[in-house]
């Protein structure tokens, strides 16, 4: 068990934890919340022990191993693979130690370290981490490559393969899902849901978290509450204590009306496709839960369209290529007004080249683009980060789309982005990740666009941005096309689903979980080469040879006491026999030995207690041993 007692935790001069208290339980899957800079990475810090509180304590069980994400990886020549498995540092000690015994020719040694690899698995290592770098979205292609050759991302994904496969008692994840596509996430929530060990996350995703954690810390005005069940549970809880704050009934009230001005817009289209009625369900939900924002610091909106031309945006037989190869070809696509469109395809397959298309970024290598007079577009990417002005503050970025506007009403549109006081003339240069893509996001809301490009928008966001951004999608008059690994968003704001694949982009008819078992069955079907094949085989027999010594292992000790137990109830029916035989003779009670009787009586009790003990644990290990199977 974890526990903090007391315990005042500060980064520098500023203070973000104050006389906190909290109990994490072994076992316990925790989903650490707040706003960005509350300290959740700073307690992951502390918990690793990089960290000291300032005052307080903070306990960890002593031999606990600890798994955590590098943030760093050196361009190793070393295969993929053995990098993700010398994250297994207790496997790899056995791994050398038994190397040094081999080389000294110790038997006996050989032996006990044989024992010891078979104890922790070690003969199915190698397919585990395989499986692991298989969910993370690697190829078997990827095994044996080289750790240089993967790209700053795909580093990442080895760093997170390398902490799950560690067999670690405690794991500690900051923003695990940053560097996955969608069905790597989904992956990594179900691996997680049913890891044995005591988990920590940090996450701004929703579904993520309601996937796969028991509880939920938030951290919020330097203290911090714990409560159970996962963060729709949170949220619900939460809502329940603001309630009862008459303070913010009014903003409560506005909040209300954003969502059912939305779900009166939306009914109009509840029979246009089968995904209508997931978000139905997701509206609905986000009625229900959002009275646990109400203290959020985010508040804006889009301003209505002047105007939407009718097509708004086309693409006729258009391609896309990036020097030699071709990304995407024969492309149609007509966005009019009202459409509310999602992109979704695998990492890599050409989606956000598509939102490069329509913003007018890449010119089509073929085909034509037309715009429609009046065309209005917002787009937002990742690389627009980097064009902003670094000496420049966010109130000089807004200034400078137009001078005219009078100085508080720009400072007053900031605060609804969580720009207040001197954040707004603070140089945009030092500001985190989250920052910019708030300021980002300001900018491309004060344009009044009438059709939005939006891609991966709430990478770096915390959860409360994300809220008020569904929100704002959610009420927006415009159009939309959107890239994201955010289930929520995407079920809360588009009507219709666009699938990139193949070097195709055509209209997907379903909702998200029908392109999760898309995606399920196309890497199933994945054509394989031959030295794939050869690889996948190579694995396969490593696995099931794994398999069976792991159902040694379980079935030794068990088939052993198995015989004890037998050898032990023969001996309990031995004896009972015995006494019912001194009990039945009638000279015994002739003789008036009442002592006698007593402790026969006695010990035929403890005989026939110890015996159906002996019963009930050896019937459980025969369950346990059929449902282990034959190694």
């Amino acid at each position: 068990m974890i526990q903090l007692r007391s315990l005042t935790l500060a980064r520098g001069s500023q203070p973000l934890l104050e006389d906190v208290d909290l109990q994490v339980h072994d076992g316990w899957r925790l989903g650490l919340v707040g706003a960005n800079g509350s300290g959740k990475s700073s307690l992951l810090a502390m918990l690793r022990g990089e960290l000291q509180p300032e005052l307080g304590a903070c306990e960890v069980p002593v031999g606990w191993r600890i798994a955590s994400v590098l943030q760093e990886t050196p361009a190793l020549p070393q295969p993929a693979i053995e990098y993700v498995l010398d994250g297994d540092e207790q496997l790899r000690s056995i791994e050398h130690a038994l190397a040094e015994a081999q080389h000294a020719h110790d038997g006996e040694r050989i032996s006990l370290l044989h024992a010891e690899l078979e104890a922790v698995g070690g003969y199915a290592a190698r397919a585990r981490a395989a499986a692991l770098m298989a969910g993370l979205g690697f190829g078997s292609e990827d095994l044996d490559r080289a750790v240089a050759e993967f790209s700053g991302g795909w580093r990442m994904r080895l760093n997170l393969a390398r902490a799950l496969v560690s067999r670690a008692d405690l794991t500690l994840l900051d923003e695990p899902t940053n560097h996955l596509d969608l069905d790597a996430i989904v992956w990594l929530e179900r691996w997680l849901a049913g890891y044995p060990g005591t988990l920590i996350v940090i996450s701004h995703d929703r579904e993520f978290l309601d996937g796969c954690v028991t509880h939920i810390a938030h951290i919020a005005a330097r203290t911090l509450t714990l409560y159970s069940g996962n963060y729709s549970a949170f949220e619900e809880q939460r809502a329940a204590q603001l309630a009862v704050q008459q303070a913010m009934y009014a903003k409560q009230q506005r909040e209300i009306a954003h969502m059912t001005r939305f779900v009166e817009r939306f009914k109009a289209k509840a029979s246009k496709a089968r995904q209508a009625q997931s978000r139905v369900k997701a509206l609905a939900r986000m009625e229900r839960i959002a009275a646990a924002h109400v203290d959020t610091p985010f508040d804006f909106e889009f301003a209505e369209p002047a105007r939407s031309p009718d097509p708004m945006l086309s693409l006729e037989e258009v391609a896309a290529c990036y020097g030699d190869r071709t990304v995407l070809k024969s492309v149609d696509l007509q966005i009019r007004p009202g459409a509310r469109i999602g992109l979704l395809g695998p990492n890599g397959a050409g989606k956000s080249t598509l939102m490069k298309l329509l913003a007018g970024e890449l010119p089509p290598a073929g085909g034509r683009r037309f715009t429609g007079q009046g065309l209005e577009i917002g787009y937002f990417a990742q690389h627009q980060l980097e064009q902003l002005r670094p000496e420049w503050s966010p109130l000089e970025h807004l200034a400078d789309l137009d001078a005219r506007v009078r100085e508080q009403e720009l400072r007053n549109y900031l605060g609804g982005f969580d720009f207040r006081g001197d954040m707004a003339d603070a140089p945009v240069g030092r500001f985190s990740g989250g920052e910019k893509s708030r300021l980002v996001l300001a900018l491309l809301v004060r344009h009044k666009p009438n059709l939005l490009l939006l891609d991966e928008p709430t990478n770096h966001l915390d959860l409360e941005m994300r809220h008020a951004l569904t929100r704002a999608l959610s009420a927006f008059e415009g159009s939309l096309v959107l890239v994201s690994h955010d289930r929520a968003l995407l079920k809360t704001v588009c009507d219709e689903f666009l699938l990139v694949a193949d070097g195709q982009a055509a209209p997907f008819d379903g909702d998200l979980d029908d392109y999760l078992a898309w995606l399920t069955a196309r890497r199933a079907d994945r054509p394989r080469d031959g030295q794939a094949d050869k690889q996948e085989r190579l694995q396969a027999r490593e696995a099931a040879a794994g398999e069976r010594q792991a159902r040694l292992a379980r079935r030794r000790p068990l088939a052993k006491e198995s015989a004890r137990l037998e050898e032990r109830m023969e001996t309990l029916r031995r004896e009972q026999r015995e006494i019912e035989s001194a009990l039945a003779d009638p000279a015994l009670y002739q003789s008036g030995e009442a002592q006698r009787i007593r402790e026969l009586g006695t010990s035929q009790a403890r005989v026939m207690s110890e015996l159906g003990a002996a019963e009930e644990r050896w019937l459980a290990i025969q369950i346990e041993l059929e449902e282990i199977g034959e190694p």
